[in-house]
């Protein structure tokens, strides 16, 4: 995928919000949908956190739209500490665009950025297009559309970590996009309210080269694209007005298309439920129902004398001609009770616990806002996906109103968003770019807070994957390999007085894996920056970061960068 065409795709999704017209309702998604998520089954019976809040927006009744385009002329200096010693010097020109649209029927927020850098001596030219955007239009009364958008980079390993690496550019950086869309529509039929909605989503790991010890040995098991489907209907009665208790039914749809071996994730699930309301803030909710599940990819493509073929890409060539052949299997009966608690529109409890994926399975959501300033957000997950419908996921739980974390030297981001809103962290979703699909559990926190003039957030967290292959397929050594990734990532950033202000943020990523081959990694940084205003539109900027990555193994070395930077921007 070019930068031009990933641009143009972020540029779309701000645009659809910006130009579509205004009428009614909001996006839900069922069944532990969100990689950040994962809400009751019953979903459909009690209205979402993300609605609630978009209806709580709507209510103030206030619009508001800032658009900034800007261009920036930056130079740059990046010094290699380790392994080697080099500095290097680059110009950097860059064009991007800051939106934020907030009112009762369309919300915006997006960050863009293309950076083209022109090196020095040595350095080589390179091209950065990073950005987050995500938001919602109301087409017609009860039909709204939904769209997100992500572009960052990273330093992938063999064994399939992902690591923020520092500004170096070149083969060292993997470009990540993803993006997704899709209406919901939400009405009623007499005493039944009606609920459907469709997401299609797709991403891409661009690594042209994917790594490969030797010629004709085997690849590294690294995601290259997918496309992603998910689908749910809903109908059903409130309490109180045919029953004492709330009657519903549902289904869902996941597939996932993995284009290393055509692997497939396929999840379907019909269900019934019962809600029956406790008291004026609480309810139980009871579901009992039917899925079927599989996971299913093809074979390698081999030459004349047996040996897998990998292509120019460094993956494997699957053999189209192959069938289709399951790696997992499970359909039966399928039952969960949730408990949902809300005293408060600013308050808001949910945790189930039953039966899934054959197994024992639960997850819950905590959402808590003491004040307009502060917020608390807690999700326990378990879905089953890969790489790109984990990220999509993760993105779709983005809140609608965010300021961008990034780098100020490299412009990446750096796993949370600025937001007193929700859930504002993904970095649970970018640890691991193996392409073979995963069961996923885990849990994402994230707090936020303004203070006077300051702003400040941390979101930290744990992700386990429990890889799933044929063990018979060229990825057998992938199946039953368990991923784990504790995560951190924080912020804070001040104004000093109506001129001039500073921002700090650091993370840190923890990926260790029970696979012989490979052992734990790390990755860690931190960046400061101060701005001031020069004139009305103009503004100079002075920045420092520092980004390191280690690996539990002899052969290779810690590395770590250091940047800094001096430009100018100017908005328009």
């Amino acid at each position: 995928m070019k930068p031009v065409h990933v641009l143009s795709c972020l540029a779309g999704v701000l645009g659809a919000a910006l130009l579509a017209p205004s009428g009614g309702a909001a996006q839900t998604i069922g069944y532990d949908a969100t990689a950040a998520g994962g809400g009751a089954s019953a979903e459909g019976d009690a209205v979402s956190d993300k609605a609630s809040r978009r209806s709580g927006n709507g209510k103030k009744g206030g619009r508001r739209l800032e658009v900034t385009p800007y261009i920036e002329v930056d130079q740059v200096v990046t010094a290699e500490l380790s392994p080697g010693n080099d500095v290097l010097t680059w110009t950097q020109l860059s064009v991007g665009a800051d939106a934020s649209i907030s009112g009762r029927n369309n919300a915006l927020s997006a960050s863009v950025r293309y950076q083209k850098q022109i090196g020095w001596g040595k350095a080589r030219d390179g091209d950065i297009i990073s950005g987050v955007a995500r938001g919602y239009t109301t087409l017609l009364p009860g039909l709204t559309l939904e769209a997100g958008a992500l572009a960052t980079q990273s330093r992938v390993g063999n064994d399939g970590s992902a690591l923020s690496g520092g500004l170096v550019p070149g083969s060292s950086r993997t470009n990540i996009y993803s993006l997704y869309g899709g209406p919901s529509y939400q009405t009623r039929a007499g005493d039944i309210d009606l609920k459907a909605n469709y997401l299609l989503g797709y991403t891409q790991v661009e690594q042209p080269n994917a790594y490969v010890v030797a010629p004709g040995s085997d690849a590294a098991d690294i995601f290259d694209h997918s496309v992603s489907q998910m689908a749910n209907v809903e109908a059903g009665v409130k309490p109180h007005v045919v029953a004492p208790v709330g009657l519903g039914v549902g289904g869902s749809f996941y597939q996932e298309d993995v284009s290393n071996l055509d692997q497939r994730v396929r999840d379907l699930q019909g269900r019934a439920m019962v809600t029956v309301p406790v008291s004026r803030t609480v309810q139980v909710v009871g579901a009992l129902g039917y899925e079927d599940v599989e996971v299913s990819s093809r074979d390698v493509q081999r030459d004349a004398a047996g040996n897998p073929v990998i292509g120019s890409n460094g993956r494997y060539k699957t053999d189209k001609s192959a069938p289709r052949e399951l790696a997992y299997d499970v359909s039966g009966l399928l039952w969960d009770a949730a408990v949902m608690w809300r005293p408060s529109p600013r308050t808001s409890l949910s945790a189930h616990f039953g039966r899934r994926y054959g197994g024992t399975a639960y997850g819950g959501t905590l959402a808590w806002a003491p004040n307009d300033r502060s917020s608390l957000s807690l999700a326990v997950y378990n879905n089953l996906s890969a790489f790109g419908g984990q990220l999509n996921r993760t993105l779709d739980s983005l809140p609608d109103d965010f300021t961008v974390v990034t780098d100020p030297v490299t412009g990446d981001l750096r796993g949370c968003v600025s937001s007193i809103d929700g859930s504002n962290c993904l970095s649970g979703a970018l640890g691991s770019v193996r392409s073979a699909v995963f069961r996923s559990r885990g849990f994402a926190a994230s707090y936020a807070t303004r203070i006077g003039r300051l702003d400040a957030g941390i979101g930290l967290g744990y992700d386990r994957r429990s890889y799933i292959a044929r063990e018979d397929s060229i990825l057998a050594a992938a199946n039953g390999v368990v991923d784990e990734n504790w995560w951190l990532s924080a912020y804070l950033s001040g104004r000093l007085g109506r001129e001039a202000g500073w921002s700090t943020s650091v993370y840190a990523n923890l990926l260790s894996s029970n696979d012989p081959l490979t052992g734990d990694s790390m990755g860690y940084g931190a960046s400061l920056s101060y701005y001031r205003m020069l004139a009305r539109r103009l503004r100079a900027t002075l920045a420092v970061s520092i980004d390191g990555s280690s690996r539990d193994d002899a052969l290779i070395d810690d590395y770590w960068t250091a940047s800094a930077l001096a430009g100018l921007r100017y908005s328009f």
